[in-house]
């Protein structure tokens, strides 16, 4: 049986969530390799909703999870959304839940830092969630991070502390902020590492003997291959690698452990924030795909930017990702449609292309090259086999698999985690 590794194959909010939870019930451990707590999940359980942003999906069903050392980890936010699923009545222990204790903290210092940048950025602004996951990702590659394992070691944070507030109170001098407050911050870790240490461990030894066991590992990743550092809309982009790539360095297992790679892309493409968007549509057609998908971030609200299918973005993404196979969700979305449009190239003055550019202002003048497909007036909804869906739809999807050059494997036709056509079992590869 193979490890499977479910990554975003658009800007992010593709519907990982439920294809996580799906599988999950299947895994016998579920670990998040990378991202912050601005990677929003929402499970839909019976009648139970769930919104996740920093706890592995798996979490939900009892499936042991782990959150690995390539994640930044706001030990508040951790501590906050425990505390709100215990109260939904999920049972979270030691035994269920783990921490690497090599991940790096995201502080209240870098919470302040991403809003002072974002405020000060005018039309540079990237979009940030303004969570913190930036500026943490940032001392972690400048050595400068707290990690997991320094909450059992505070009185020896001296050095590091040094390292920390001689590069941010620099910067908070630039904004007019006042310096850090070392025993402030001192005193905050101490109340918090008593909540945070019981679930740490050495991630990468519980996950390597697991492995060595035979049990099925599903990997978790967080927003999508076009919001990747290397691959994505750049600067427009998260600050990690979102790429199935990253699921080996980012638990502590090698590269030949990840096995089937997943992506996940919508039946039509969204974008939250600022950036590049070739097939957005801000006319009738965008506001309806918007309302008819409930297109509003789980993490923040915000209202997502709504388009047709783009090809050409997910061949890119299928390439540089590393997927196996594709999960098409939200399809039903669709419904009604008289006619469907997938972009399968673009024009860049004279010149056509079948990959999306490198350079932002080539990225904001291509314009898409349409292939137009007759709609479908029946319902996918809640479809759980080929035979349920129209003939349409079935032909959409068959299309969108020749010009990606990737198969699809699931078809999600509602947010019920039961409504899934599956054509090809990733864990049985």
């Amino acid at each position: 049986m193979a490890n499977v590794a479910v990554i975003g194959a658009q800007w992010g909010d593709e519907g990982k969530g439920k294809i996580v939870d799906w599988l999950a019930e299947r895994a016998d451990v579920v670990v998040r390799f990378q991202g912050g707590h601005n990677a929003g999940h929402t499970l839909v359980v019976g009648e139970a909703v769930y919104k996740l942003s920093l706890l592995p999906s798996g979490i939900v069903r009892g499936t042991p999870s782990v959150i690995g050392n390539g994640v930044v980890l706001d030990p508040w936010a951790l501590k906050a959304e425990v505390e709100k699923l215990r109260g939904q009545g999920v049972t979270i222990t030691t035994d269920t839940l783990m921490v690497a204790d090599t991940c790096a903290l995201i502080l209240p210092l870098h919470r302040d830092l991403d809003g002072l940048r974002e405020d000060a950025s005018g039309a540079g602004k990237i979009g940030t969630t303004r969570r913190g996951i930036g500026p943490a990702y940032e001392d972690k590659v400048g050595r400068r991070a707290i990690r997991v394992c320094d909450l059992a070691h505070l009185d020896d944070l001296g050095p590091q502390l040094d390292r920390l507030t001689a590069h941010h109170d620099a910067l908070r001098a630039g904004f007019g902020e006042a310096p850090i407050d070392r025993a402030a911050l001192l005193a905050e870790l101490r109340e918090i590492a008593s909540f945070v240490l019981p679930f740490a461990r050495p991630a990468w030894r519980d996950l390597n003997a697991a492995r060595e066991r035979g049990r099925r590992i599903l990997f978790e990743g967080a927003q999508g291959v076009l919001l990747d550092v290397d691959h994505g809309t750049y600067p427009f982009v998260t600050s990690s690698n979102t790429i199935a790539g990253t699921a080996a360095g980012g638990s502590g297992l090698g590269p030949a452990a990840v096995g089937f790679v997943l992506g996940i892309a919508k039946a039509y493409t969204t974008r939250v924030g600022s950036g590049p968007f070739p097939t957005e549509l801000e006319d009738e057609t965008g506001e309806r795909l918007g309302q008819r998908g409930h297109e509003f971030g789980t993490v923040t609200g915000r209202k997502r930017r709504c388009g047709w299918f783009d090809a050409v973005l997910l061949r890119q993404s299928a390439a540089v990702g590393g997927i196996t196979g594709i999960a098409l969700t939200k399809i039903d979305v669709l419904d009604g449609f008289d006619e469907v449009k997938i972009c399968t190239g673009y024009k860049l003055g004279d010149e056509t292309l079948d990959y999306f550019p490198a350079h932002a202002a080539d990225q904001a003048r291509v314009v898409p090259v349409y292939e137009t497909m007759p709609g479908w007036q029946e319902s996918t909804a809640g479809a759980r086999s080929w035979a349920e869906l129209p003939a349409q739809a079935i032909k959409y999807i068959r299309r969108i698999e020749e010009l990606i050059r990737c198969p699809v494997a699931l078809v999600s036709t509602s947010p019920e985690r039961e409504d899934t056509i599956l054509v090809r079992d990733p864990f049985a590869d």
